[in-house]
């Protein structure tokens, strides 16, 4: 079974629905899903923030975290994934993030092929739990977007696990 497979049987059995926050992605990793026959049971809303006043605008991400920690970070991811569950809008129980570059960025900047992500799930008692990692892909611009999209959507259930290990349920 492909990835996107795997997500939509997993998040369709547990009655959880996925949202996205992408920046270098650019729609993928909902586009992958969308792809899957049923994957409307399951995929809410996904937001594509590629500037950073869209960040800021749509998601909520501080302008001082961009400025410390840079487009490419960790932490944003986490402020993008956050900021999009806690959007009027979204119904989803999880969200999965990923902002990163795709080619070579500015002198001194992260290498090409990093790429940042954020996993938050929001508990029955209302509660976000965030989980956050950064990769290196290596390839051409849209094998790394790819790779990132697949590699963001096959850590769900990991992360998922992880909740319950936290003795939090969704």
């Amino acid at each position: 079974m492909n990835v996107p497979m795997q997500v939509v049987s997993f998040l369709s059995s547990r009655g959880l629905k996925l949202a996205t926050a992408e920046s270098c992605t650019a729609g993928q990793i909902a586009s992958y899903l969308a792809s899957v026959p049923g994957s409307g049971a399951c995929l809410d809303v996904g937001f594509v923030s590629y500037s950073p006043s869209g960040k800021v605008g749509f998601l909520g991400v501080k302008q001082s975290t961009m400025e410390q920690f840079g487009l490419t970070s960790e932490e944003v991811a986490r402020e993008m994934a956050e900021g999009a569950l806690r959007q009027e809008g979204c119904c989803a129980d999880v969200v999965v993030s990923n902002t990163g570059l795709a080619d070579a960025g500015p002198s001194g900047g992260p290498p090409p092929g990093t790429q940042c992500f954020a996993w938050a799930f929001r508990t029955r008692q209302g509660e976000i739990l965030t989980f956050t990692e950064t990769r290196r892909f290596a390839g051409r611009r849209n094998d790394i977007r790819s790779g990132a999209a697949l590699y963001a959507l096959a850590r769900i259930e990991h992360y998922f696990n992880e909740v319950a290990v936290a003795g939090r349920r969704i």
